[in-house]
């Protein structure tokens, strides 16, 4: 029992939606029940994406579900007129074992789709990832280049999960972390005393549009109290899926205009897996006698072994708060509900420590 999780995890079919939107396609057919992936599917929406379901029911899992997936990709074609088409498997129907396939191409559809043979049976959710961008390279949306490198992205994150992450072990309650408005008066503290700090943005897509508004407060609060603080973020805008370069222009240039300087980019927001591990090269090469770090978005990802200072985590997920404090980190602090904030938005959006910053700051 010791070697199963018990506590729930992400699914491959949610990846697979995910990964889709990443793509840049318009409509995604999930083929399955009306209720599978339902609140996902419905803050997809949000991000521009018409997510719609066959709506297989108790007749469907005996005799089939084709037929109703060739009237809704007909249906979805000419109502939304689609660049691209998405298609994703659900438990229900890979268990009966529908060939999607075959039915798309029965369907007679003059775009490209993207069929996903996906069910939520996999422990790591990136499975669900890698299987859609497979699907799209058979497609014709993605070059066999980049497919092996979001593979090497992917297989590392399912790694760092079960290393630190809430994969790391059978059952990791949830927590809410320290309280925010403590750890923003200890930084405070630090930077009114001339203190020497790091601030490294390693977040996870569109997660940073808000995790990067700490990094704002911290420089504003830097900019009053003639603090020293160096920018280490994974904003690189030239590797990466369409939309998660995107993502990393809009924060980049809302940055700069805030007057905020990148001391140190780290790579892509697609690749915080590798990119934490380059943060931590660069704090111990460069700031090892610096003060203390902000770490915000996926800091399980960092080597903080290395680092003798004092370490603040900021994540979105309430059962990293333990593995991150058995890391090292000294001030673990969550996000609540920071994804569903940052869907369908194209500028910085604040997060409750910074506001406590703000707040707090003279």
């Amino acid at each position: 029992m010791a070697a199963e999780i018990l506590h729930p995890r992400p699914s491959s079919i949610v990846a697979a939606l995910y990964t889709l939107r990443d793509l840049d396609v318009d409509v995604v057919v999930l083929h399955g029940p009306p209720g599978c992936s339902f609140k996902h599917a419905r803050l997809l929406e949000e991000d521009g994406i018409k997510v719609l379901t066959t709506s297989l029911d108790d007749t469907a899992f005996i005799f089939g579900g084709a037929e109703r997936l060739k009237e809704v990709l007909r249906h979805a074609k000419e109502r939304f007129n689609p660049s691209a088409i998405g298609v994703v498997g659900t438990c229900a129907s890979m268990i009966i074992g529908e060939d999607m396939s075959a039915a798309v191409r029965e369907a007679e559809l003059d775009v490209p789709v993207v069929v996903v043979n996906v069910h939520a049976g996999y422990p790591d959710n990136t499975t669900g990832v890698i299987m859609t961008l497979e699907a799209a390279r058979d497609a014709g949306l993605l070059s066999d280049e980049e497919l092996e490198r979001q593979r090497t992205l992917m297989l590392r994150a399912s790694e760092i999960e079960r290393e630190h992450g809430a994969a790391s072990r059978d059952y990791l309650p949830p927590s809410r972390g320290d309280l925010k408005h403590e750890a923003a008066r200890r930084l405070l503290s630090l930077m009114r005393d001339r203190k020497r700090g790091v601030v490294v943005l390693n977040a996870k897509k569109e997660t940073a549009y808000s995790f990067a508004d700490i990094v704002l407060a911290l420089n504003e609060v830097a900019s009053k109290t003639s603090a020293r603080v160096v920018n280490i973020a994974n904003l690189r805008s030239d590797v990466g899926l369409s939309r998660i370069r995107r993502y990393a222009l809009d924060i980049t240039r809302e940055l700069q205009e805030c007057g905020v300087h990148i001391h140190h980019l780290t790579g892509g927001l697609d690749e915080y897996a590798v990119a934490g591990e380059v943060a931590s090269r660069v704090i111990s090469e460069r700031y090892c006698d610096y003060d203390y770090a902000v770490v915000c978005g996926v800091p399980h990802a960092l080597d903080v072994g290395m680092l003798d200072m004092e370490l603040f985590a900021i994540t979105n997920g309430p059962r990293q708060v333990e593995p991150l404090r058995e890391m090292g980190y000294h001030h673990v602090m969550v996000e609540i509900d920071l994804h569903p904030r940052t869907l369908g938005v194209n500028h910085i959006v604040p997060s409750e420590l910074g506001e406590c910053l703000r707040a707090l700051a003279p």
